[in-house]
């Protein structure tokens, strides 16, 4: 098989980011964003974290919104494609340089839930609180994230 190079990351629509992003504030009686559109995915980032912490399941829009932010802003950072993060029901990426894999699946998977991944990438939970809560689901020897994040 050829390889053709890193595969180019598809990004977010920031039109969505806005939408998504309103609703959520809307559903936290809030008024939509004023912001410039560079700052949507980090504000929905967080009005997504609000709702979790108000006790209140997230607009899913919103909640794969705040996802894929962090999970693209993952994969610019640690450029790669030898672990692949998973965050169902939303979105996965392929990270963090070294050796890859090109069938099936990957020997470096690590999956955890929305909620777990905004936190860790967000600071709010540690790697190691996760792992020691059985937030995440790790597997191989590279499947670690603990030295990328937080992301912010």
């Amino acid at each position: 098989m050829r390889d053709n190079g890193p595969v180019p990351a598809r990004r977010l629509d920031p039109g969505k980011i806005r939408e998504a992003l309103d609703a959520q504030l809307a559903d936290l009686g809030r008024p939509p964003f004023d912001g410039p559109e560079s700052r949507a995915g980090d504000a929905c980032v967080l009005a997504v974290l609000d709702a979790y912490d108000a006790g209140l399941t997230p607009v899913r829009a919103a909640a794969r919104a705040a996802v894929r932010h962090l999970l693209e802003e993952l994969a610019a950072r640690a450029p790669g494609r030898s672990v692949e993060v998973r965050v169902p029901p939303y979105a996965a990426v392929q990270c963090v340089e070294g050796p890859r894999h090109t069938r099936g699946t990957p020997p470096n998977v690590i999956e955890t839930d929305p909620r777990t991944w905004l936190e860790l990438a967000t600071g709010r939970l540690s790697w190691a609180g996760a792992t020691d809560a059985g937030k995440i689901a790790a597997s191989g020897s590279r499947a670690d994230l603990s030295a990328l994040l937080p992301l912010w």
